[in-house]
């Protein structure tokens, strides 16, 4: 399981360090994609083959189905670490995330999420505010 928050700077060639507690986990070979809120998910090969799954069983006849499988697919690659622990960020991602600096990595149970240090930090500020609320609606805390 994933969890925590790791601060990480990418390079001028798109290279960022996956913390050193996420690499085992993430495997030899991890999918990053576009994820939801600006950030990029990043799931390593059994979770993506379950998502891809569940994925398939959408029907292409509906055009939010539609919509939504090419945003998620057409923006995954295939990735891998190099051996200094640094994952290479192709150029149209990190575009859409807005990573030019510094970063946020996150453990989200069984993905990691990699954000612009500014967009999370807008991000929890505002969802903080509401975290109550959001938490009563989804979450029953008395199991």
């Amino acid at each position: 399981m994933f969890m925590g928050e790791f601060h990480h700077t990418i390079d001028e060639k798109g290279r960022m360090i996956i913390p050193a507690k996420f690499r085992e986990e993430l495997g030899s070979t991890f999918v990053v994609t576009r994820g939801m809120d600006k950030c990029l998910f990043v799931y390593p090969e059994p979770e993506w083959k379950q998502l891809e799954q569940k994925l398939k069983t959408l029907p292409f006849t509906k055009k939010d189905a539609r919509a939504f499988t090419r945003f998620f697919f057409s923006g995954a690659t295939e990735s891998e670490l190099d051996k200094q622990g640094r994952v290479n960020i192709a150029q149209t991602l990190r575009s859409y995330a807005q990573l030019e600096k510094e970063c946020v990595v996150i453990g989200v149970s069984n993905r990691v999420e990699i954000w612009s240090k500014e967009i999370w930090e807008d991000y929890f500020a505002e969802s903080e505010e509401s975290f109550a609320e959001i938490a009563e609606g989804i979450v029953d805390f008395d199991l």
